[in-house]
C-alpha cells in the first residue's frame, strides 16, 4: 500500500512562491506514474503534474512554466515548486502514486488520471 504525506502549504501573496514535499511515495510497479493533483473549492479535483519518467514530467497547461516537479529518491520525497503564483491556484493539493491514464479519472489536459496511492493534502492559499 502507497503511503504519503505532503507539507508545505500555506498563504502566499499573489506572485509569491511555496515549495510542498510529498514523503514517501514508492514507484511500486514499472509502468505506473506519480504526481500532484489539486482541488479548488467547489471543483473537481485535477491533475497539476504527472511524472511519467525519469526524464519525462507533463504539466497542466495552466501551470506550465510556473510549478515544477521534482524527487529525491534518497529521501524518497516528491516536490511541487510553484512560482508566480495566482489567486487562481488556491487549492488542497494532492500527491498521488501508482497513476496511470485510464478513463474516467481526474482531468489532465486533453486525459483522464487514476492512481492507486493518495496523500491527505495540503492548503494552498493565495491571495490578490
Amino acid at each position: 500500500q502507497v503511503q504519503m504525506a505532503e507539507s508545505g502549504g500555506g498563504s502566499v501573496q499573489s506572485g509569491g512562491s511555496l515549495r510542498l514535499s510529498c514523503v514517501g511515495y514508492r514507484v511500486m510497479y514499472r509502468y505506473y506514474y506519480m504526481g500532484w493533483f489539486r482541488q479548488a473549492p467547489g471543483k473537481e479535483r485535477e491533475g497539476v503534474g504527472i511524472v511519467e519518467s525519469a526524464d519525462k514530467t507533463s504539466y497542466a497547461d495552466s501551470v506550465k512554466g510556473r510549478f515544477t516537479i521534482s524527487q529525491d529518491n534518497a529521501k524518497n520525497t516528491l516536490y511541487l515548486q510553484m512560482d508566480s503564483l495566482k489567486p487562481e491556484d488556491t487549492a488542497m493539493y494532492y500527491c498521488a502514486a501508482a497513476c496511470s491514464y485510464t478513463y474516467g479519472g481526474y482531468s489532465f489536459g486533453a486525459r483522464t488520471v487514476t492512481c492507486g496511492g493518495w496523500g491527505e493534502g495540503t492548503l494552498v492559499t493565495v491571495s490578490a
